[in-house]
């Protein structure tokens, strides 16, 4: 053959992805803790190999950047690429997502995380049940949990508040799992009278996972609170009672006209009789 007709060489260039070929398993693996979270996990996976976690996901071809977008939907193709190089089961990264959750489940279970344990989040963990609004300390190992964000002022949470928030948080689990749906409006009804007196505004789902923790604290207490008192007598004790507060009350009690009324005019009184020298009334 003529050397003029022989095509020059090229340097070689990486290999295109080839569909169905999997990525090769890793140099080193780690098995997934009960209750453990799939994002969690990708984590302990990442620290393990010596890279993050968006190089792990990179390395595994899937189309994201973040694992927390795999905790709650991981499709097949997804699973078996994590599956092959963490020398698992598929079935087994299935296990660490979210199981199909009714509405009302769904609702009080943070899409991203909002607590955690301080122990067990140092040994890398991310679990499940920390996502939950009704998590209210570390089934692991007991420890309180604590907001994600924000600072940490534990210097001005009381011990009553954290008692009363803590039965509060058990009965908002046994509203949210219960089959019908009136122990949880009850329960968020008194989240709503608690949003009216912080002037919190949005939805009391959003309020009892927010990354305030005197506000998720002052609201899930208000559960307990609202169980063994009549919400009316919230009204006594609060300082005063803004235009927001009276339609948060309006909202809250708008299927019981007698409760609101009480609630209103007890309001209306607190405020007649509190004047400049005039100390607030506790009874």
């Amino acid at each position: 053959m003529d050397a003029g007709l022989v095509a020059p060489c090229e340097p070689p260039s990486a290999a295109p992805e080839v569909p169905g070929v999997k990525p090769h398993p890793l140099p080193k693996t780690v098995a997934p803790l009960p209750d453990e979270l799939l994002s969690g996990w990708l984590s302990r996976l990442a620290a393990a190999n010596y890279c993050d976690d968006a190089e792990l996901l990179a390395h595994l071809r899937i189309d994201t950047a973040h694992g927390t977008a795999l905790d709650f939907n991981v499709d097949a193709a997804a699973a078996a690429k994590i599956a092959n190089a963490a020398r698992i089961n598929p079935d087994v990264v299935r296990s660490l997502t979210f199981p199909a959750m009714t509405p009302r489940e769904a609702s009080l279970t943070a899409q991203m995380p909002f607590q955690h344990c301080m122990q067990c989040a140092r040994e890398g963990l991310s679990l499940r049940h920390w996502r939950r609004a009704w998590a209210f300390d570390c089934q692991v190992c007991g420890t309180r949990l604590v907001q994600t964000l924000g600072k940490l002022r534990e210097e001005q949470i009381s011990g009553k508040l954290i008692y009363r928030a803590r039965r509060g948080a058990e009965m908002l689990e046994c509203a949210a799992r219960s089959r019908g749906p009136k122990q949880l409006r009850r329960a968020m009804r008194a989240v709503t009278f608690a949003m009216s007196l912080k002037t919190f505004r949005g939805d009391p789902s959003f309020a009892v996972q927010n990354p305030r923790s005197e506000v998720r604290l002052f609201c899930l207490a208000a559960i307990a609170a609202a169980r063994s008192h009549p919400l009316a007598k919230a009204a006594i004790v609060s300082k005063s009672i803004d235009d927001y507060a009276r339609v948060a009350l309006l909202r809250a009690f708008e299927k019981e006209p007698r409760l609101l009324a009480a609630v209103d005019h007890i309001a209306q009184r607190c405020a007649r009789n509190r004047g400049p020298m005039t100390a607030v009334s506790h009874n």
